[in-house]
């Protein structure tokens, strides 16, 4: 009789030790950046090629592109940027094929790229990598938050924990 609640501590015990990795498969939520990023902070954008569409208001920067804000950096091949309707600023930057994205010691890569430049939030989507120091973390998606200077990662998150010397 003693057997079964003896069973049930050691199950109940395995069930909680796993509940953290299940939580890090659906999802990591971490830091990123070394400080909150301030989206009214002008965009500067350079490229090799700049083709602007007066029609839909929009540009497409190509070849080498750079963008900065602040102390975050966006390096892409293409970038597709999105005006406000008025033409008063920029509503999103899309950038695909193959985007690097550093702030602050924090960089991440991914194959494409959207910053809604108004919430200050960037989607980062397609065989993710994150780095931290000597820390990775790859997932299939990646949100930021540069308001809040926070991420989390989604889609089959892996990670390599450096332990301390």
């Amino acid at each position: 009789m003693n057997a079964v609640p003896r069973f049930l501590k050691l199950a109940t015990w395995l069930v909680l030790s796993f509940l953290p990795v299940v939580s890090m498969a659906q999802g990591a939520q971490v830091a990123f950046g070394s400080a909150q990023q301030d989206s009214s902070l002008p965009v500067e954008v350079t490229a090799d090629n700049l083709n602007v569409n007066q029609n839909d208001g929009t540009a497409v920067f190509t070849g080498n592109v750079l963008i900065g804000q602040g102390q975050m950096r966006l390096s892409a091949p293409r970038v597709l940027v999105v005006y406000l309707e008025d033409q008063s600023g920029i509503e999103s930057l899309e950038a695909t094929g193959g985007v690097i994205l550093v702030s602050g010691e924090d960089a991440a890569e991914s194959a494409r790229a959207d910053y809604n430049i108004i919430t200050g939030l960037i989607e980062m989507q397609g065989d993710v990598l994150l780095v931290q120091g000597t820390s990775a973390l790859t997932g299939d998606k990646m949100f930021v938050d540069t308001k809040a200077g926070t991420a989390r990662v989604t889609g089959r998150v892996k990670t390599v924990l450096q332990p301390k010397n």
